[in-house]
C-alpha cells in the first residue's frame, strides 16, 4: 500500500491525509493537485492496466470516486482546469483501446472525447502539459515509439507551430511568456532542454551534452520495421545496422528483449548499442505483443496465459534476421533486463538452438519465487500480468529455471543484490542450475545495489 502524506514545510509537521485513512488502500499516487490547492486527484493502480481516480477535498478530508470501471482502463495524464470542474486526459476506454485525448466532469466523472479532428487517433497519446493559464495545451503523441508534440489554443482551438524536431520529445512545461520548454532526444542525440516559442517560432537549445569528446555524427540512425509473428499478427522493431554495412553481408546480431512487459522500446539514445554498432555488430529491438503505445488490445495479447505467445514474437524476430541475411546461426545473442530478462531466459529454454550467447539482466526466472519474494506493494499487479500465486502449475509452466539443464548458450547473469523488486535470489537460482548441469555461466553480482 502507498499512502498520501502532507507536510507543513515550516516546522516539518506531517501527517497521513489519503489510503488507509480513507479505506481506499493500494498502490496511491497524486496525479493532480488544483491551482487554488484545495482539491487533489488520487490515482491508485489495480494493475499496471487499470486504475482509478479519486477526488480528494483538502479541506473537509472527504473524497469521492471519480471512476467505477468493470473492465481496464487506463486514466493518465491528468490536468484539473482553473474551475475546479474539469479535468483533462488520456484515456484508452474505447473500441481501439487507445489512449485517446478526453475530458471528464469532476463532479460525475463522465468522459468525453476530444474528437474534432485535431489528433490521428491511431496513435496514443504519451501525455498533455497546459500553460499556467490553461490558455493553451501540448500533447505529445506516440508514433510508433517516436513522440511528437502539437500545440493548440484551447478555447479557440487554433493549432499553433509545432517544433521542429523529430525524435522523442518530452516535457511542455509551459514559461510565463508562452514559451514551451520541453526535452529531445533521439538515437544519436542525448536528452537536452530545449524551449520553443510557438508565436515568434524560435527554437533554442538550452543544455549541451558533451559525448566525452566523441563527435556524434558518427552514430547511426535505426530503421523502423515491422515482420510477421507466427499468428499473422504484424510487430514493429528497431533495426540498427553498422554505418559501413553491405547489404547482405551476415552480421553478428544482438536482439534487445524491453522490460515491463507493459512498456515500449523507443529509439533514445542508447550509448551501448552505439559501440556496438561502430564494432560491426546489428541490433533489433522489438516491440512483441504485450507492449505498451500500441493500445490496450495489443497490450493484453500477452497477459496471463498467453505468456509465451510474446517470445514467439522474438523469435519470428531472429527468423526475419536470418530470412533477411543480416546474420546467420551461430552469431546472434539476446539480451534484456527485468522483464526483458525474464525474455532472455524465456528463449534459450524454449529455443535453445537459436542463440550463442545470452545476457539475463534482474530477469526472473521462477514466477513463483518472484512473485513470493517480491515488495508486497508490487505482487497484485504481477499477478493480474503473469498469473497468481493460486496456479502453480502454470506458474511453473512458463518459470525458466525447469528447463536450465537444456540451456546451450553461455550466460551472464547480471544482478543487484538489495533489488526489492526482482530479488536477488532468481540470479542464484540459475546460477546453481546451469553450474549443476556443466553449462557456462558467468555473474555480475553487485553488493549494496537496488
Amino acid at each position: 500500500d502507498f499512502f498520501i502524506y502532507r507536510m507543513r514545510i515550516a516546522d516539518g509537521y506531517q501527517e497521513k491525509i489519503f489510503g488507509d485513512t480513507s479505506g481506499i488502500r493500494g498502490y496511491n499516487s497524486i496525479a493532480d493537485i488544483s491551482a487554488d490547492g484545495g482539491l487533489m486527484i488520487i490515482s491508485r493502480f489495480n494493475s499496471n492496466a487499470d486504475n482509478d481516480l479519486f477526488l480528494l477535498n483538502l479541506t473537509s478530508m472527504e473524497h469521492t470516486s471519480l471512476t467505477s470501471d468493470e473492465k481496464d482502463i487506463l486514466y493518465g495524464s491528468l490536468e484539473l482546469m482553473p474551475d475546479n470542474k474539469t479535468i483533462w486526459l488520456t484515456c484508452n476506454d474505447n473500441e481501439e483501446g487507445i489512449a485517446r485525448l478526453a475530458k471528464m466532469d469532476a463532479s460525475s466523472g463522465r468522459i468525453e472525447y476530444v474528437d474534432d479532428g485535431w489528433l490521428d487517433p491511431r496513435w496514443e497519446i504519451d501525455g498533455l502539459s497546459f500553460s499556467r493559464d490553461a490558455k493553451y495545451l501540448a500533447a505529445f503523441i506516440n508514433e510508433d515509439g517516436y513522440v511528437r508534440m502539437k500545440l493548440r489554443e484551447v478555447e479557440t482551438k487554433n493549432e499553433l507551430p509545432s517544433p521542429p524536431l523529430d525524435g522523442i520529445l518530452g516535457g511542455g512545461f509551459f514559461d510565463r511568456d508562452g514559451s514551451c520548454l520541453l526535452s529531445f532526444s533521439g538515437p544519436t542525440r542525448t536528452t537536452e532542454v530545449w524551449r520553443w516559442d510557438p508565436f515568434s517560432k524560435k527554437l533554442e537549445q538550452l543544455t549541451f551534452a558533451i559525448y566525452a569528446g566523441i563527435d556524434r555524427e558518427i552514430f547511426t540512425e535505426p530503421k523502423l520495421i515491422k515482420y510477421k509473428s507466427y499468428d499473422g499478427l504484424e510487430i514493429p522493431a528497431f533495426l540498427y545496422l553498422p554505418p559501413d554495412y553491405k547489404q547482405g553481408e551476415p552480421i553478428p546480431f544482438v536482439v534487445d528483449a524491453h522490460g515491463g512487459p507493459e512498456s515500449q522500446f523507443q529509439p533514445n539514445f542508447i550509448r551501448n548499442f552505439q559501440y556496438l554498432l561502430l564494432n560491426g555488430y546489428g541490433v533489433i529491438a522489438p516491440n512483441p505483443r504485450g507492449s505498451s503505445g500500441y493500445g490496450s488490445n495489443f497490450m493484453s495479447l500477452d497477459n496471463y496465459k498467453k505468456r509465451k505467445d510474446s517470445l514467439k514474437d522474438y523469435k519470428a524476430a531472429v527468423e526475419y534476421l536470418l530470412a533477411n541475411n543480416y546474420t546467420k546461426q551461430g552469431m546472434i545473442a539476446i539480451r534484456g533486463s527485468s522483464y526483458g530478462g525474464y525474455v532472455v531466459m524465456g528463449m534459450i529454454t524454449e529455443y535453445p538452438d537459436l542463440f550463442s550467447a545470452a545476457i539475463d539482466g534482474v530477469g526472473v526466472v521462477n514466477f513463483k519465487s518472484f512473485l513470493e519474494n517480491t515488495a508486497a506493494c508490487r505482487r497484485a499487479l504481477r499477478e493480474a500480468e503473469y498469473g497468481p500465486l493460486s496456479d502453480p502449475e502454470f506458474l511453473a509452466s512458463i518459470s525458466p529455471i525447469h528447463k536450465a539443464n537444456i540451456i546451450k548458450s553461455p550466460l551472464l547473469v547480471v544482478h543487484g543484490e538489495n533489488d526489492p523488486r526482482v530479488p536477488v535470489g532468481e540470479a542464484r537460482q540459475i546460477i546453481e542450475a546451469i553450474k549443476s548441469n556443466s553449462g557456462v555461466v558467468d555473474s555480475l553480482i553487485f553488493p549494496d545495489e537496488g
